[in-house]
C-alpha cells in the first residue's frame, strides 16, 4: 500500500507550460439544501482550471445527504471511499459542507475514525462539536473545523444586549441561520430574559407568533434572516402596533440589500455584512469573471469560495513539502474493516498549521481567524445603522457603528450616545410574594406594591440605574421542589426565565441554591416560631367575691346573724348587763344598751380595722364577743391570703412556652401553611429521623458484626429521639392550612391558649402579625435560622451587581433605616397591652366591684337619710303637735297662758303659736 501511494504521487505530479501541477483528491460532502456551498465548490473548480499559476489539478468525488438521515450518508461516504481506495486513489481532504445536525456528526465521526484529514464548515463551538469533543491534540492538527458567517453573525445579539444593557429579548431567526445549537450558549452568563424561536414558515400566522412573544413581556426583538423574511416579520409587527418606545426591533441579515417593508412609521437597528474596501476588487473581479455574484447570500458564497481554494492550496504546500511522505499517510482503513483499535494514527500531520499560513491568493471577502475548533472563523464586519421607515419606504438611514465578528467582540460606535435612543428602557421583571410588612398590596401606587422590598429595590435601582416591573407570582409560593424535582413559584419562573429578579422574604437554601443564584443577605437571620391565641385572663368585677365559695358566705351571714341575735338575749337577760343595772353604771362614759339594732351593729363594726366600740358589760356577753373576734379575724386573713394568690394564679395560664412543650400535648393542634419552607423543614427532619432509624436497625441486626460490635449497638432503648416524626404526623392529622389567612383564622379560633390551634411560620410573618393584633402572642424562641435575600438567574450578572449595592446600603445604615419604618414606625402596628403590664398589679376589671359596693352603700345611705328626713318632719311633728293640743285653752280653761313678750308661748315661722323650748317636759316612760 506504501508503494502504491508513493507511485501515485509521482506520477500526479505532471509539467505544463514549465508549471508544477499537483493533483489532489478530495471527498465533498454536503447537505442537500445547501446549494450556496455547492455553487462555491464549482466556482472554485472554474477558477483553478482557468489558472494555471496555481499549479493545482483537484479529482473532487461529491457526496450529498440529508441533514436527519444519518445512515443514508454514513453509506454513501463509506462507498466513495471504498471506491476511491480500490482505484488506488486515497483522499487527501475531506471538505465538510454539513452545517448541522446527524449529518454533520456523522460526517465528522467518520473522518476522526479513518484518520483523514479534513476542513469542515459546521456550525457549532467547541462543547457543539460532539464527535470532535474529545479527540486527540494530534488529531486536532488535521480535523480543522471553521465557522461560516452564519453561525457568527448571531454572536452581534449578545453584543448589542451587553452594550445595550437589555433585560429581555425575543430572537426570531429563519432558515438561513442555524441556531439550534445557540439556546444554551448564545446568551449564557447574561442577565436577559430571552426566548429563541424559529419563525413561522406560515405568513399568516407570524402575527399571533409576535403576539404571544408580547404576553411573555419581551420587549426586544432581533431578527435574523433573509430579506424577504424581515420584511415579512416587520409587516406583522406593524399590524400589532409593536412599533412605538415601549418595543426596539433589530434585524440582521446576510443579505448585502436594504430593508423594504409596507410599515408607515418605523424605526428599526439594521446590521448586514460590510464589504472589506481592501478586498473588494478581487471580490468584484471573481464575482464577474468567474459568476461569484451569482451566489447568493454573497458572504456565504465568498466563504465557502475562499474556504475551499485555501484548503486545496494547503494540501498542495503538505505534499510538496513531503508531509504525507514524512508521516506514512498511506495506511487507509476501509469502513468494513475498521475497528476502533486499528484507527490510523496520524502525528505531525498538520494541516491546521498550513491553514494559517498567509496564502498567496488573497481572500475575497475577508481573512481567516484560524485557532482551535469551534473558535476559528472568516474576519468580516457588520455596519450597524438605525434605518428610518416612513410611508412604507425608507426614508434615511443613521450609520451607528461597525461590529468585528468573533466572539465576545465590542462595537466600534460612531456617536455612544446615540445607541440610547435606539432602545426600551433597562426594564428588569420582578417576580414576588405578598408578605407584609416586606411586600403590600397597593393598587394605588404606580408599582402596584409597597413595602420594605420595595424601598429596598427601589434603592438599588438608584444606584444602578434601572427600571422594573413587578407581578405577583401566579400560584402564591416561594419556590419548593416536588418529588419530581421540578419547582414551582418564584424559583421556578426564575428557571424558566420568565423573571430577571426574585423578590421577597426569601429564604436561602441549598437546593435553591442549585438552580438559581442568591446576592448577600439583606436581612438578619430569620427562624421558625410559634404562633398562637393571646391568653385570656377572666375577669369579673365582683371577683373578690368568687375568692369564698357561695356556701362559705351563707355560712358566713348565718353566723353573723345568729351571733348578734345570741349577743342580744346574753345583754337582755343577763343580771350586769347595763340595761338591768343602770343606777350601778350611770356614772360610766360606756352606757351601750346592747338591743338587737346595736348587737347587729356591733357584729359588722367587729370585723373592720374599725373596730366594735363599747363591749357588753357582762362576762358571757363579753364572751360571744371575743369569740366572734376570733371567728373574724381568721376569716378575714383567710379571705385575704386567698384574694392575693387567687388574682396572682389566674394570671399565670402559660401552658406553652417552647417546641418541645407543644410536642408533647395534644390538646392544642398546630401546623404550618402547606408547601412553605417551615413544611419543608418538618417534613425533612422526619425523614431524616427516619433514615436515622433504618440505619440504626441495620446496624444493631447486622449479623456480620462481632460480639463485640454488637454488643456496643446493644441498647434498651432507641437512642435518637423521634420527636420531629412526631410532630409532623400531629400536623397532617391537624390538617396544613393552604394559606396564612386560613391558619391566622384557626388561631383565632381557638377556644383558649391551651385548647386550639397554634401555627408555626417564619418569625418575621409571626412578628408582624403580634404587632398589628392584640389578640396574638409569640411562643418559645426561634429555631432553624435562615438570611433572606434576592434570587436571580443562575449565571446571572446581576448577582455581583446586586451584591455591590446591598453593601453600599449596609454601609450607609440604609438597611436599619428600613427596618425601623416598617416595624417600629408601621403605621399598621398597633399599641396593645402588654401581658407584662398586666402582672404589676390588680385590674380594674377584676377590683372594681369593691367601688361598685361603695356606691350602692352610699346610694343606700341617701335612700336611708331621706327617709330619715321624711320620718323626722312629719311623723315627729305630727306627735308634738298632738302634745300641744292636750294643754291648749280649749282643753285646759283654768290654764292661763302667757304672753309672748314674758310666757312660754312663741310664734314659730308660720306665725303659729308654739311652747317655748323649756316652758315643758314629758317625763318620758320608764
Amino acid at each position: 500500500m506504501f508503494l502504491l501511494g508513493f507511485l501515485w504521487i509521482l506520477l500526479a505530479s505532471k509539467t505544463a507550460n514549465g508549471q508544477t501541477t499537483q493533483n489532489i483528491n478530495v471527498i465533498f460532502v454536503n447537505e442537500e439544501d445547501n446549494t450556496v456551498a455547492d455553487k462555491a465548490i464549482n466556482v472554485v473548480m472554474n477558477y483553478i482550471k482557468k489558472t494555471t499559476k496555481l499549479g493545482l489539478s483537484v479529482d473532487i468525488k461529491r457526496v450529498v445527504g440529508n441533514r436527519t438521515d444519518s445512515q443514508n450518508i454514513l453509506d454513501s461516504l463509506c462507498a466513495t471511499y471504498q471506491q476511491m481506495l480500490d482505484s488506488n486513489v486515497s483522499p487527501h481532504l475531506v471538505l465538510d459542507a454539513t452545517r448541522a445536525g446527524l449529518a454533520s456528526e456523522t460526517v465528522k465521526s467518520f473522518t476522526s475514525a479513518l484518520g483523514l484529514p479534513t476542513v469542515s464548515a459546521s456550525y457549532g463551538q467547541q462543547g457543539d462539536l460532539r464527535q470532535w469533543r474529545s479527540i486527540q491534540p494530534n488529531e486536532e492538527e488535521y480535523l480543522v473545523q471553521i465557522s461560516p458567517p452564519g453561525d457568527i453573525i448571531p454572536e452581534m445579539v449578545r453584543t448589542l444586549v451587553l452594550n445595550q444593557n437589555i433585560t429581555n429579548a425575543a430572537i426570531l431567526y429563519d432558515d438561513t441561520f442555524i441556531m439550534d445549537h445557540k439556546y444554551k450558549a448564545l446568551l449564557q452568563n447574561v442577565a436577559t430574559r430571552h426566548l429563541i424561536d424559529e419563525i413561522n414558515q406560515d405568513p399568516s400566522k407570524i402575527p399571533e407568533q409576535l403576539d404571544s412573544l408580547v404576553k411573555l413581556d419581551l420587549k426586544n426583538f432581533f431578527v435574523l434572516g433573509d430579506l424577504h423574511t424581515i420584511q415579512t416579520v416587520l409587516e406583522a409587527a406593524d399590524l400589532k402596533k409593536l412599533f412605538n418606545r415601549m418595543y426596539a426591533w433589530h434585524v440582521m441579515t446576510k443579505d448585502a440589500g436594504d430593508i423594504k417593508a409596507s410599515v408607515p412609521n418605523a424605526t428599526v437597528l439594521f446590521a448586514k455584512p460590510l464589504v472589506n474596501t481592501q478586498y473588494q476588487d478581487r471580490l468584484r473581479n471573481i464575482g464577474n469573471a468567474y459568476q461569484l455574484s451569482n451566489v447568493l447570500p454573497e458572504i456565504d458564497g465568498a466563504f465557502y469560495f475562499d474556504l475551499a481554494l485555501k484548503a486545496f492550496l494547503a494540501i498542495k504546500e503538505m505534499l510538496l513539502d513531503g508531509s504525507w511522505k514524512r508521516n506514512n499517510v498511506t495506511n487507509f482503513v476501509t469502513c468494513d474493516d475498521y475497528e476502533p483499535k486499528n484507527s490510523p494514527k496520524r502525528f505531525n500531520l498538520n494541516l491546521r498549521s498550513y491553514l494559517q499560513k498567509e496564502s498567496l491568493e488573497p481572500p475575497t471577502y475577508g481573512p481567516f481567524s484560524i485557532t482551535t475548533n469551534g473558535l476559528s472563523y472568516m474576519e468580516f464586519s457588520m455596519a450597524l445603522t438605525a434605518v428610518y421607515v416612513r410611508s412604507s419606504s425608507s426614508d434615511k438611514s443613521l450609520s451607528l457603528g461597525v461590529w468585528q465578528a468573533g466572539f465576545d467582540n465590542n462595537l466600534t460606535l460612531t456617536t455612544p450616545k446615540d445607541m440610547k435612543n435606539y432602545t426600551v428602557d433597562v426594564v428588569y421583571r420582578v417576580v414576588t410574594v405578598v408578605q407584609k410588612p416586606f411586600i403590600y398590596r397597593d393598587d394605588d401606587l404606580p408599582k402596584k406594591f409597597k413595602g420594605y422590598c420595595i424601598d429596598l429595590i427601589d434603592e438599588i435601582a438608584n444606584i444602578l440605574h434601572f427600571d422594573y416591573e413587578i407581578v405577583e407570582v401566579g400560584d402564591g409560593q416561594f419556590g419548593n421542589m416536588d418529588e419530581n424535582g421540578n419547582w414551582n413559584g418564584i424559583i421556578k419562573d426564575l428557571i424558566d426565565k420568565k423573571a430577571d429578579i426574585g423578590l421577597g422574604s426569601l429564604s436561602v437554601m441549598a437546593e435553591r441554591e442549585n438552580v438559581i443564584d442568591f446576592t448577600v443577605p439583606y436581612y438578619d437571620l430569620v427562624g421558625i416560631t410559634i404562633l398562637m391565641k393571646l391568653p385570656e385572663t377572666p375577669t369579673s368585677l365582683f371577683k373578690f367575691l368568687t375568692v369564698l365559695e357561695n356556701e362559705v358566705w351563707l355560712c358566713i351571714l348565718a353566723a353573723y346573724f345568729f351571733t348578734s341575735f345570741l349577743m342580744w338575749v346574753f345583754d337582755r337577760w343577763s343580771p350586769y348587763s347595763y340595761q338591768n343595772n343602770r343606777e350601778k353604771y350611770k356614772d360610766d362614759e360606756e352606757k351601750r344598751e346592747f338591743n338587737l339594732k346595736e348587737c347587729l351593729w356591733f357584729c359588722m363594726t367587729s370585723l373592720t380595722p374599725q373596730g366594735g366600740g363599747e363591749a357588753p358589760k357582762n362576762l358571757s356577753g363579753r364572751l360571744v364577743a371575743a369569740t366572734w373576734w376570733l371567728f373574724g379575724f381568721i376569716i378575714i386573713a383567710s379571705y385575704t391570703a386567698n384574694l392575693a394568690a387567687f388574682l396572682t394564679v389566674s394570671r399565670l395560664d402559660t401552658p406553652i412556652e417552647s417546641l418541645d412543650d407543644l410536642s408533647k400535648q395534644y390538646k392544642i393542634q398546630y401546623a404550618p401553611v402547606n408547601s412553605s419552607s417551615t413544611m419543608t423543614y418538618f417534613q425533612r427532619m422526619a425523614d431524616i429521623e427516619g433514615r436515622f432509624y433504618e440505619i440504626w436497625k441495620d446496624m444493631s441486626l447486622n449479623d456480620s458484626l462481632s460480639d463485640v460490635e454488637r454488643a456496643k449497638l446493644a441498647v434498651w432503648d432507641y437512642p435518637v429521639s423521634d420527636k420531629y416524626t412526631k410532630m409532623w404526623q400531629a400536623m397532617k392529622e391537624a390538617g396544613l392550612p393552604e394559606n396564612l389567612e386560613v391558619a391566622l383564622n384557626r388561631v383565632r379560633e381557638s377556644k383558649s391558649s391551651s385548647e386550639g390551634f397554634a401555627y408555626l411560620g417564619d418569625a418575621t410573618d409571626i412578628r408582624y402579625l403580634e404587632a398589628t393584633s392584640c389578640d396574638l402572642i409569640i411562643v418559645g424562641e426561634e429555631f432553624s435560622r435562615k438570611p433572606y435575600a434576592i434570587a436571580v438567574q443562575q449565571g446571572s450578572p446581576l448577582k455581583d451587581q446586586f451584591n455591590t449595592a446591598i453593601l453600599q446600603l449596609l454601609n450607609r445604615r440604609e438597611l436599619e433605616r428600613l427596618k425601623e419604618k416598617w416595624w417600629n414606625k408601621n403605621p399598621e402596628k398597633k399599641q396593645c397591652e402588654k401581658v407584662d403590664d398586666q402582672q404589676d398589679g390588680i385590674s380594674i376589671q377584676n377590683i372594681g366591684g369593691v367601688f361598685i359596693v361603695i356606691f350602692v352603700g352610699i346610694g343606700l345611705a341617701c335612700v336611708t337619710l331621706a327617709f330619715e328626713y321624711w320620718w323626722y318632719k312629719y311623723r315627729k311633728n305630727s306627735s308634738v303637735t298632738n302634745v300641744i293640743k292636750q294643754v291648749s285653752k280649749p282643753q285646759h280653761k283654768g290654764l292661763d297662758f302667757p304672753n309672748q313678750e314674758t310666757g312660754g308661748w312663741i310664734k314659730n315661722d308660720e306665725g303659729e303659736l308654739a311652747l317655748k323650748p323649756g316652758k315643758l317636759y314629758i317625763k318620758p316612760r320608764h
